[in-house]
């Protein structure tokens, strides 16, 4: 088993050419969103949720994005509601939301 149920990576991202990144669409406050989100419900730690920043995950043309691991699904998110989805049908109850899958 793994040390997390699901463990999710956000792209903070900051490019230095000014060329499109997900920091640029505000990623760094949705990831602390989501973080504090899954605190709130109690789901993080240890066999529960872990919830990352991670670098440059190269595929910035389409972020803001995020994936969710060990599925490995892909997301584009635009705003709160759209995290808010995701944590209540992927990550709570294994149900991938489709409409924001990339």
């Amino acid at each position: 088993m793994s040390y997390f149920e699901k463990h999710v990576f956000f792209c903070i991202n900051q490019r230095d050419d000014g060329s499109a990144c997900c920091a640029q669409c505000g990623a760094s406050d949705i990831q602390a969103y989501a973080k504090e989100r899954i605190k709130s419900l109690k789901k993080n730690g240890p066999g529960k949720i872990r919830i990352n920043r991670a670098g440059c995950l190269d595929r910035c043309d389409e972020g803001p994005v995020m994936v969710v691991y060990p599925e490995g699904v892909w997301y584009r998110y635009v705003d709160r509601q759209d995290i808010d989805e995701i944590i209540e049908e992927h990550l709570l109850h294994d149900r991938p939301v489709e409409r924001l899958k990339i």
